[in-house]
């Protein structure tokens, strides 16, 4: 019988059946909740299973190993935490819909801080999650990326900048003061928070603040 904490050499299909669909849900709520409490590196499956309700060996009925669970509960999170980028509209739009894609991603931030951490100590160790890190922001990269391009084009934002590279350290700028604000304790004000990185954001791209 395989430990409980490595996956086996082989893991039966996934049961289709109502029952079973039932189970890989439970499963799944139960290891976001063990790994919000315990982080990555704490986390056990036996722990998730006693979570669930289940036996250890209806885990891997549906599941490899802890890393097969933790990527399904960050699969269900994908949505909520890709953020939009910034907008290209209107001078007047421009400031608020940067300010908008910043508070909606710290506010998502905020409700999953702990589950946010898990994944920060999952990337540092495991370079699957590091990959799987870097591709939930590029979406947002590229999107915001493509809008600076098209500032610049119109005369709004500093034409010196490379859009690529302006647009990740943007990203990394809101994403790290997020992690240091929400999941390492190291408090602010959220409206200050906003406001401040919102600034930063304009501030940076030279846009018209009216």
């Amino acid at each position: 019988m395989p430990s409980p904490e490595h996956s086996p050499s082989e893991t039966s299909a996934p049961r289709r059946t109502p029952r079973g669909i039932r189970t890989r849900e439970a499963l799944v709520a139960a290891a976001r909740r063990i790994f919000e409490r315990d982080g990555y590196l704490d986390a056990r499956i036996v722990d998730i299973a006693a979570e669930a309700g289940v036996a250890t060996g209806s885990f891997y009925t549906h599941f490899a190993s802890k890393d097969d669970v933790f990527a399904a509960v960050l699969a269900e999170l994908q949505d909520e935490m890709l953020h939009a980028g910034v907008s290209d509209g209107s001078r007047r739009e421009l400031r608020r819909g940067v300010e908008e894609a910043n508070r909606a991603y710290l506010e998502s931030y905020r409700r999953n801080a702990a589950l946010m951490a898990a994944m920060e100590q999952a990337a540092a160790v495991d370079p699957r999650f590091l990959q799987l890190r870097l591709q939930r922001s590029q979406a947002f990269i590229d999107r915001s990326a493509a809008a600076i391009t098209r500032l610049q084009e119109a005369g709004l934002a500093d034409p010196a900048l490379d859009p690529a590279v302006t647009a990740r350290a943007l990203s990394a700028m809101v994403s790290r003061m997020a992690y240091v604000t929400f999941a390492a304790d190291q408090p602010v004000p959220f409206e200050t928070l906003v406001e401040t990185l919102t600034r930063l954001w304009t501030n940076a791209l030279r846009l018209p603040q009216t």
